[in-house]
């Protein structure tokens, strides 16, 4: 293994890493709502990660910034939000960073509602969401998995840690265990 000058050790396999893969920081106004969409549709373009919900990816980080713009500190005049997309071994987990406010992420349960569905869609899509709040803002996060590969498809391309179900799972369990609590908690509450 390298050893850089401050004398700490580097995984020689660096797949096992999360890589920011882009970020942004928009100022808080309604239009710029589109602006990330494209931001984000782009960033997933280039990663050329397999089996990532573009789609998904990009309604779920549209939700979460126009969330931040209404709920938020990050809509009023000389706010902003930042979104960051990282790329992990077996998915990607994307981050939006708002200027902060009294209250905490809430999941409205009324699925008729005409709105206020944000954290509804961002439930029930992804794998796993959560909030982090701090002195300078909250940071709403979700984690989509990449897709197994189908049974009988094409063979991952060489290099990448995507061999199966088996190594699939394995890569979760080690996702898992490596997280802590406060970051890999499902919401299945109405509250966060």
């Amino acid at each position: 293994m390298d050893t850089p000058a401050g004398g700490r050790q580097r995984r020689s396999d660096s797949t096992l890493r999360a890589s920011i893969l882009g970020s942004v920081t928009v100022p808080g106004e309604p239009e710029q709502v589109s602006l990330v969409r494209k931001f984000v549709a782009r960033t997933l373009a280039v990663a050329g990660l397999p089996g990532i919900d573009s789609d998904a990816a990009t309604l779920l980080t549209s939700e979460l910034v126009t969330n931040a713009l209404l709920h938020t500190d990050s809509g009023l005049p000389g706010g902003s939000v930042t979104v960051v997309v990282r790329g992990l071994h077996d998915g990607i987990l994307v981050e939006v960073v708002d200027d902060g406010s009294g209250g905490t992420p809430v999941v409205k349960d009324d699925a008729l509602a005409g709105e206020g569905q944000g954290l509804y869609l961002v439930q029930q899509m992804a794998a796993q969401w959560g909030y982090l709040r701090d002195s300078a803002g909250t940071t709403v996060w979700f984690y989509l998995p990449a897709a197994a590969p189908p049974a009988g498809g094409p063979s991952p391309p060489p290099g990448t840690r995507r061999g199966g179900d088996q190594h699939w799972a394995a890569g979760r369990a080690r996702t898992a265990a490596s997280t802590p609590p406060q970051i890999s908690a499902r919401s299945s509450s109405l509250v966060t």
